[in-house]
């Protein structure tokens, strides 16, 4: 099948780029550069037929060894601690190449083999070197179409700031590929990220990625789990879970699995929604940056209107709202840790509570089915039967549990975090008297559809599969065992399997709760400190406009109110 080139979809696509390009001139007018620079990047990538494939997942799936194996190369940097800190972008480049971007500044290059410098957390911790983008150059067939790779933070990282940069980058995202697992094959975080991106783009692809490390039956297993879960989540069918080891493909090495197949579904996906993916990208950049520049429009004609002595003691309420704001985060910080303190406790005394009663139902579960099974004389494949065994009666005895204890968490985290968003509402109502410039794109308040969370998504049925302890030495012994007819060693070190299963999923709950309220609390001061940003910003710029006009007469402000009618006029029908 032949590559489509990526200048097709220039003849389409110019369509909204002269609008996002009209959209930067007008902003840059206003000093709004942020802005300016963001409608510029989407008209680029709008008229050179661009289209976003993120590759999403938990924190190590492999996401950045599966784009490397697309590419060909290990242009991006692998490992066991998390390696991303901002989203990386991988275009075609007819060489390879890498350039970095810094926050107020243009792209510098780099060495291809520097980019950990910069998006590692170990090198780039926290982000501290204010990178606001990176882009890797590839000459790479599929790139060619028009496709740019993104890898993503991971989720479940034990840095923060990775999985907030995936959520925020989720808006750019036209298409994406959804790394799962087997072990275990979806978290709650990742059914979470899933939806919020259906929700944005229609076209996913799915893959079960580092087959080589679990048996058929294992992957038959976690693909079906996944089918459902995902199909119950999304509400539609789901398209086939590829199967491929990327750690394989990128070394050249062992057998094909779906690697052809999944290649054959970029291809196609390319040729059947290449064009559409663009001309959707340009239209949301579009309709998102107008919105924005509206709300500029609207504080530059609010300030030309009032008297310079209002909109300085304006301007003083600002800057005490934002001072109260600091103060009340400050406020609101203690009072999260002390609420996250005793919900981890309620839960932790309700798994103490379950541990104690549900240690005895499960052993005398293992008992009864231990009877029926007929001893082999391969005593490793009896130690695998037997752990197997330990699995489906800890699962029977933890599923019921979890889903009551779902039902607890979601009830007591509602009320916890029902009270902290009306307090973040609070502030921002009284942000808004002081006269705020009024966003479009910023919300006017903080709740759920903003990803604070005020409603708890919980999902305590995925249960975490644990593999059991192994080593040559074991495996010697067992092979003894079994010649010598002695399995009671194999039978007690199950139970003891069992136990640790039980403990190790119950503790999830717990876990689960505290990271919820973390989220939350990082959510909801994420939102205040940009509306802030941006409300300072733009007011302060108008304000010092306005102070200009006003002191050259009348007819100067007449003028200036006149010119923003024009802008505001153009600026709507370039939005819709």
């Amino acid at each position: 099948m032949n590559l489509p080139d990526s200048h097709q979809n220039k003849s389409q696509a110019v369509i909204g780029e002269d609008g996002l390009l009209r959209i930067a001139e007008i902003a840059s007018d206003f000093g709004a550069d942020q802005l300016a620079a963001t409608a510029r990047s989407i008209a680029e990538r709008v008229y050179e037929g661009r289209f976003y494939l993120a590759c999403v997942g938990q924190f190590k799936r492999g996401k950045s060894t599966l784009l490397n194996a697309l590419v060909g190369s290990s242009v991006l940097p692998m490992g066991v601690v998390p390696v991303t800190t901002v989203p990386t972008i991988i275009r075609f480049g007819e060489s390879l190449a890498a350039r970095v971007r810094f926050e107020s500044a243009d792209w510098t290059d780099i060495p291809v083999n520097a980019t950990a410098e910069y998006v590692s957390e170990e090198k780039n911790p926290g982000n501290e070197k204010r990178v606001s983008g990176l882009e890797i150059f590839a000459p790479n067939a599929l790139l060619k179409t028009g496709m740019c790779l993104v890898d993503t933070p991971g989720l479940g990282s034990v840095h923060a700031g990775n999985t907030e940069a995936t959520r925020a980058f989720i808006p750019h995202i036209d298409a994406a590929i959804v790394l799962v697992g087997a072990d275990p094959p979806l978290s709650g975080d990742e059914l979470q990220l899933v939806q919020s991106v259906s929700q944005e783009v229609h076209e996913l692809l799915f893959v079960l990625n580092k087959a080589d490390r679990t048996s058929e039956s294992e992957r038959v297993e976690a693909v079906a789990f996944a089918r459902k879960v995902l199909e119950q989540r999304l509400g539609r069918p789901l398209p086939v879970i590829f199967q491929v080891s990327a750690l394989e493909r990128l070394e050249n090495r062992g057998p094909a699995r779906d690697w052809p197949e999944l290649i054959e579904s970029l291809i196609c996906l390319v040729e059947r929604s290449g064009h559409t993916l663009v001309r959707a990208a340009g239209k949301r950049g579009l309709r998102r940056t107008a919105e924005q520049l509206l709300a500029i429009v609207a504080e530059e004609r609010n300030a030309l209107l009032r008297p310079v002595e209002e909109s300085e003691r304006r301007m003083a309420d600002l800057r005490t709202a934002v001072a109260d704001g600091e103060r009340a985060m400050r406020d609101l910080g203690a009072l999260l840790t002390a609420e996250q303190q005793r919900l981890s406790e309620m839960f932790a005394e309700h798994r103490r509570v379950f541990l104690k009663t549900s240690a005895k139902n499960t052993q005398h579960a293992f008992g009864e089915r231990l009877a029926h099974i007929p001893p082999t004389s391969s005593g490793p494949r009896y130690r695998r039967t037997l752990n197997h065994l330990a699995q489906d009666v800890a699962r029977a005895e933890l599923v019921p549990w979890l889903d009551s204890e779902a039902k607890h968490a979601e009830d007591a985290f509602t009320r916890t975090v029902r009270r902290f968003v009306e307090m973040g509402n609070d502030f921002i109502r009284r942000l808004a008297n002081t006269g705020a410039p009024d966003f479009g794109a910023l919300p006017e308040e903080i709740g759920s559809e903003q990803g604070f969370q005020s409603e708890s998504h919980f999902y305590f049925n995925v249960m975490e599969r644990v593999a059991a302890p192994a080593s040559p030495l074991l495996l010697v012994a067992d092979y003894v065992r079994g010649l010598l007819h002695l399995r009671r060693a194999i039978v007690n070190d199950a139970r003891e399997f069992l136990d640790y299963l039980l403990e190790v999923n119950s503790a999830r709950v717990q876990s689960d709760v505290d990271e919820r309220v973390r989220e939350s609390r990082r959510k909801l001061e994420s939102n205040i400190k940009t509306l802030l940003r941006e409300t300072i910003a733009v007011a302060e710029r108008a304000l010092a406009r306005a102070k200009g006009a006003q002191a050259s007469g009348a007819a100067a402000v007449q003028a200036a109110l006149g010119r923003l009618g024009i802008v505001e006029n153009e600026v709507l029908k370039l939005r819709d």
